[in-house]
């Protein structure tokens, strides 16, 4: 249970989607999805929010932005999320 790191701030589009999916698939219970990313990357919310994902984005502290991304029906990944989440 825990967190996954994701820094895909180096890549070009649109890799950064397609290794978030990939990573995304693997995610197990309990655990959430980091992605340190220069963009925000607005195309994936969509695709999130109809994979049945929740997701919160905030400004990071070694990248522009950080997406937390959780499965909404996972009720320890939302916990755990929901303690690295900034205001």
């Amino acid at each position: 249970m825990g967190e996954r790191l994701l820094d895909v701030s180096a890549l070009e589009p649109p890799e950064p989607r397609d290794r978030v999916v990939a990573a995304l698939e693997i995610l197990a219970d309990g655990e959430y999805l980091r992605v340190r990313h220069r963009r925000e990357p607005l195309l994936l919310y969509p695709w999130l929010q109809e994979h049945g994902f929740a997701w919160h984005t905030q400004a990071g502290d070694i990248t522009a932005f950080e997406i937390i991304v959780w499965h909404t029906d996972d009720a320890r990944a939302t916990a755990a999320a929901a303690r690295v989440l900034k205001p």
